[in-house]
């Protein structure tokens, strides 16, 4: 070979050597390229704070809603949960009633009209028994009659006898009031918020402290003697206005004891 080639292929050989030992050692593996380090994992995002549900037990105010027939007239009452022991209540009762009788020769058309609203804190005691103190803020119960004795009839004020008057008939009207406001205590069964289900039955006793009745009486027309001589009037004769009053006091009397009015209740309900 010339000497002219020779330099030619030897110079070809130390241009190429360097290749061919990169593509040696890139069969083996020698020369791989170092694994890429793995990206740290991102941080958990925190947990959102927990809101309690839309009407979950954290938020929603127990609420119940009932009947109820008593000695105070039939209504209506509704209760809101305060704690797990006690319950805020108020109510409504209304009732009606008339009947006629006589009294001491004179004849009465009476009304009986119940009309209130209360208010009950009730404290569980064991389970459903309660105490339940209270007030009734509006007291309305009342009687009124309107009284009436026909001419030549007799009758009696304040144990002294008197005959009605034919031309001018004795009439009027009586009434029986109360206090407007009255502290109450009761105790019972049930719980119209109850704890465990939506349906509730309820049951109680106890009494209302109204005051004293007060008796009225307004009388109008004319009375006589018994023996139907000596008629006047009984607004104008101020014997017979002494004994209307005297007959006021003896009504007011016998109605005193009834100052403390008996509660009896009995009544149906739904909680929320």
């Amino acid at each position: 070979m010339r000497k002219s080639q020779c330099n030619v292929v030897a110079i070809l050989l130390f241009l190429l050597a360097p290749v061919a030992l990169h593509t040696a050692a890139a069969k083996d593996g020698s020369d791989s390229l170092p694994a890429a380090t793995a990206a740290p994992a991102p941080e958990a995002a925190a947990e959102p704070a927990r809101v309690p549900a839309k009407g979950s037990k954290e938020s929603r105010v127990e609420v119940g809603v009932g009947v109820k027939v008593s000695t105070l007239g039939i209504g209506g009452e509704a209760a809101v949960q305060l704690s797990h022991r006690s319950n805020v209540r108020v109510g409504f009762n209304a009732f009606s009633y008339g009947d006629n009788f006589t009294k001491d020769g004179a004849n009465y058309k009476g009304t009986l009209s119940l009309r209130s609203l209360q208010a009950t804190y009730d404290l569980f005691l064991i389970g459903g028994l309660h105490l339940s103190p209270g007030v009734l803020v509006y007291n309305g119960n009342k009687v009124t009659a309107n009284v009436s004795v026909p001419g030549g009839q007799t009758f009696t004020l304040s144990n002294v006898n008197y005959l009605s008057d034919a031309a001018d008939p004795i009439g009027g009207t009586g009434k029986l009031s109360i206090y407007k406001a009255a502290p109450m205590v009761l105790i019972g069964f049930g719980n119209l918020v109850a704890r465990s289900h939506h349906f509730s039955t309820t049951f109680e006793i106890g009494a209302a402290y109204q005051g004293p009745p007060r008796i009225t009486l307004n009388l109008t027309g004319s009375a006589c003697d018994p023996t139907g001589l000596n008629c006047r009037s009984v607004s104008a004769d101020p014997t017979i206005q002494a004994n209307v009053v005297s007959e006021e006091a003896k009504l007011n009397k016998s109605a005193s004891p009834y100052k403390f009015y008996p509660v009896v209740s009995f009544g149906v309900g739904y909680k929320f």
